[in-house]
């Protein structure tokens, strides 16, 4: 290995990201490692980390290399390997087009969600950024138990019917009058039944702020409170399209949703096929190196 890596710091509506191109898939990022480049106070800090490899050189997306070149190998900011996050596709995204791998237009995102489907906004667009909006295609949201409230979320002695909603990663979609309901989020927050989410959930706390306009707070699972979850606003959207009678599968026509976040503010939209695209800016706010020898230090257990 290297003495250093290379690395970058982004964040898609400030959930943030470090990193880590490794287009050959040569680095051995470890649960521990990517812990410590997380942590906030001790390695770089992140919500999560990107781990960008070439499809054809990774096991898990050598399948995927005929539709998309490119691999998200996507970790939680504890070190858990995630299935999928929309805010790091975006980034993902932005980091290839910073690279010089791809430019303005179309290009495909392979991830353990399967390929998703990615559009950057050429600078200078509607959003008036000096880099243009990226929009992913999510995929379609699927109801585990069917789409009525079949899970509950608790804060101390209050709870909450949710929906059971996964965006290739489980959601509960909670709706709330005051946002300050969820209380201290870095704890995950009590979800019943446990046997719906055997390998852990995201929760999401929503409330109004206008006709197709929601706003939510995220606990992300292996994360804590995040400033922003894609998967969690497109889950969100679909939760509130049902409530609201906006099904487009029923509808006929697509429903659009804003979403704010602390960090800022997603557009979903889900058309009638029950595709859904997600809309959103992605920064690319450093880059540098990391001490490999560092690294190996900090991660590597004690030898008796």
């Amino acid at each position: 290995m290297s003495s250093r890596i290379a690395f970058l710091k982004g964040h898609g509506t400030q959930n943030d990201f470090v990193i880590v191109p490794d287009p050959e898939n040569a680095i051995d990022l470890s649960p521990a490692a990517v812990a410590a480049l997380c942590d906030r106070r001790a390695g770089i800090g992140g919500d999560g980390l990107l781990h960008v490899v070439r499809s054809a050189a990774h096991p898990e997306a050598r399948e995927m290399a005929a539709q998309a070149e490119w691999f998200m190998d996507y970790r939680n900011g504890d070190g858990s390997i995630a299935e999928m996050c929309g805010n790091g596709v975006r980034v993902f995204a932005r980091y290839l087009q910073r690279s010089g791998h791809v430019g303005e237009g179309d290009l495909a995102v392979a991830t353990r969600a399967g390929v998703k489907r990615v559009h950057i906004a050429k600078a200078g667009s509607d959003s008036g950024s000096a880099a243009g909006d990226i929009t992913v295609g999510m995929g379609k949201a699927v109801f585990p138990d069917g789409p009525a409230e079949s899970v509950s979320v608790s804060v101390g002695a209050h709870s909450w019917p949710a929906r059971n909603v996964n965006m290739g990663n489980p959601h509960a979609v909670a709706f709330v009058d005051d946002l300050d309901q969820a209380g201290n989020l870095w704890a995950p927050p009590p979800v019943a039944p446990a046997s719906a989410y055997p390998d852990g959930v995201n929760v999401e706390f929503v409330v109004e702020r206008g006709p197709r306009h929601v706003a939510m707070r995220v606990h992300e699972r292996g994360a804590g409170e995040t400033r922003s979850c894609g998967t969690g606003a497109c889950a969100v959207a679909v939760a509130a399209a049902r409530r609201d009678g906006a099904d487009p599968a029923v509808m006929g026509t697509p429903a659009t949703y804003v979403v704010d976040v602390p960090g800022g503010r997603l557009v979903i939209m889900e058309r009638p096929d029950g595709e859904i695209e997600m809309t959103g800016p992605a920064v690319i706010v450093a880059e540098g190196e990391i001490d490999a020898a560092w690294l190996h230090e900090h991660v590597e257990p004690a030898r008796p």
